[in-house]
This record gives structure tokens, sequence and C-alpha cells, in this order.
């Protein structure tokens, strides 16, 4: 799904070189999430979300009685992601 108010910002800074990066679609920021995971352990995954129509796209009618609350929040939800490489497994 992709809305001109929702973005989603994966941190690279965590063990990356690049610091945050915006993408526009939850996939394209899950396929970066799974990368950065899996190579450096962990990710962080922010949603920003700019207008109540952005939120209702988002979530529903809970994600625009949650914006409401505070629609100046720079973040509207974050994400936090670990993984742990095993090796090989036999």
């Amino acid at each position: 799904m992709r809305h001109k108010d929702v973005e989603y910002f994966v941190d690279y800074g965590r063990g990356g070189d690049y610091g945050e990066r915006a993408h526009l679609t939850a996939a394209e920021a899950a396929e970066a999430v799974v990368a950065q995971c899996m190579a450096h352990g962990e990710a962080v995954l922010d949603v920003v979300i700019f207008s109540e129509k952005g939120a209702r796209a988002y979530g529903g009618d809970d994600a625009v009685e949650r914006y409401r609350e505070d629609p100046e929040a720079s973040v509207f939800e974050r994400f936090e992601f670990k993984c742990n490489a095993v090796g090989r497994v036999p």
C-alpha cells in the first residue's frame, strides 16, 4: 500500500553507514529491514504519518484516533528488530 502521507524510515545508522532512508511502501521498508538485520543484527523502522487520511490508509479508524491524540508527533509508530545468525544448521 502506498499513500502520499505515509512514509517508512529505516535507520541504517545502527551498524550501517547510510543514516536513515525513506521508503514509500511497507514492502520496500520490510525488504530494507531484513537486509539491515542480516548485515548488522538489528534495524529500526519508523512509520511517519502526515495527515488523518494517511493514518486511515495505514491503520483504519484506530490509527486515526491515535493520530488525533498527537498529530505533531515526529514518529507515529516505531518498530525495533533484532535477529541472530545461528550459522549453518545440519
